[in-house]
């Protein structure tokens, strides 16, 4: 099962030329949010958000369809489900979508079945039962040091740092083998990836659901103590074997890709300024306010899942109207000088308003504190462990995702010593 999904994978992202399903036929500046210039934002998203934090992206066939780039905005539009539907049904015959690509879960979801669906996650995301993971990401964190310590000449810190730990970690969360975290690296990475068209995207996720499936399955004849085996133990008449497929599918696309990226990413600010490694490694206290700026900073995650307006609606001055299409900058509005003075720079230093990384409202990422806590255990262990830790190329060489939900890098070359 898992080389029949590695060979469709690779065969999907090897594949070239594009469909009308793709993002190609899309005009260039409706890409403009996942645009970037090394870790930032490109100018024009600053300057669209200055000029208009809510203006029209313009679609080809009749689309409507706007760019919500403010902070007030788009908590606004964030924080109002019942103006604005996340419902997956919406995409039905758009870019090629079908009812079966959807991959359920929270992220497509409105309440009432947003809020069931959250009630049953809930309870494994609470500080109490995320403690019992810390002596476990502390593990994983020093394995993969070891690991990289063994190595002679350049590291891929993506491959043997940042994709690791999180693969591991979401395995220890959901309760399944850590033979499967090839699989859940490639297909998390495929779905974010637009470069290769929605269709590929979406061929993505309906990989990985019928992936989790079989797991489910497995978990449903033996219940473990992870995050499945304990909502089929305690809510097993409660949720079907497509939902729980969702639920999981959804820790494993939130928890994996994002904070890998993190990882990488975050360790390009350290490397690039050798006053902020200095204060992790030798301060235990800096860690926490460098995440919260991190997160803010780089909002890996550029943009928001795609609102429908339920019906007319005034956001920041503007009027959206019945069935258009919300795409919520989150990259852009945490540069607004709302979160901060001077936004557009890494100060962790700074006094902010809570910034987006994480989503707002109702579908605010439930693993966010998990995802801190992956972070605040691995920068500083990092840097402890190699403090002559240095980019083994030139920064302008790095090779970034072009077109992502998800940013990141490919590679992150460096030498230990």
């Amino acid at each position: 099962m898992s080389r029949w999904l590695g060979r469709r994978y690779i065969a999907r992202t090897q594949k070239k030329g594009f469909d009308l399903s793709n993002m190609s036929f899309l005009p260039d500046s409706a890409l403009l949010p996942l645009k970037r210039d090394g870790l930032d934002p490109v100018d024009e998203l600053r300057r669209v958000r200055e000029s208009e934090p809510v203006s029209e992206i313009p679609l080809p066939f009749g689309m409507k369809a706007w760019l919500v780039t403010g902070y007030d905005e788009a908590k606004a539009v964030l924080g109002a489900a019942d103006a604005f539907s996340n419902d997956f049904t919406n995409l039905i015959g758009t870019a090629g979508a079908t009812d079966e690509q959807n991959p359920g879960g929270l992220g497509f979801a409105d309440p009432p079945v947003h809020t069931r669906l959250r009630g049953l996650l809930t309870p494994e995301f609470t500080m109490r039962r995320l403690n019992r993971l810390t002596p476990r990401i502390n593990e994983i964190v020093n394995e993969q040091l070891d690991s990289m310590a063994n190595k002679s000449g350049p590291v891929d810190l993506m491959q043997d740092f940042a994709l690791p730990i999180p693969s591991l970690t979401i395995c220890e969360l959901l309760g399944v083998s850590y033979e499967d975290r090839d699989d859940f690296q490639r297909l998390s990475t495929a779905r974010f990836d637009l470069f290769g068209g929605a269709t590929a995207s979406l061929g993505a996720i309906s990989e990985s659901l019928s992936y989790l499936l079989e797991i489910v399955k497995k978990q449903r004849e033996e219940p473990g103590d992870g995050l499945l085996g304990m909502i089929v133990k305690e809510h097993g008449d409660e949720v079907s074997d497509r939902e729980l497929a969702g639920l999981a599918d959804g820790v494993l696309t939130g928890g994996l890709e994002t904070t890998a990226s993190m990882l990488a990413l975050g360790a390009i600010v350290l490397l690039r300024d050798q006053e902020h490694f200095q204060r992790i490694h030798d301060d235990d206290k800096a860690i926490n306010p460098f995440v919260e700026e991190l997160l803010r900073y780089l909002t890996v995650v550029q943009v928001a899942f795609p609102r429908f307006a339920r019906h007319e609606v005034e956001v920041g001055g503007v009027t959206i109207g019945k069935g258009d299409i919300v795409v919520v900058s989150l990259s852009g509005a945490n540069r607004h000088a709302s979160v901060g003075a001077d936004a557009e720079s890494f100060d962790p230093s700074r006094k902010t308003s809570p910034h987006l990384a994480f989503g707002w409202g109702v579908h605010r990422c439930i693993g966010a504190e998990l995802g801190r806590m992956e972070l605040r255990a691995a920068y500083p262990a990092l840097v402890r462990r190699f403090p002559k830790l240095r980019l083994a190329t030139d920064p302008d060489e790095l090779t970034y995702r072009k077109v992502s939900i998800v940013y990141g890098v490919d590679t992150l070359p460096v030498l230990l010593d």
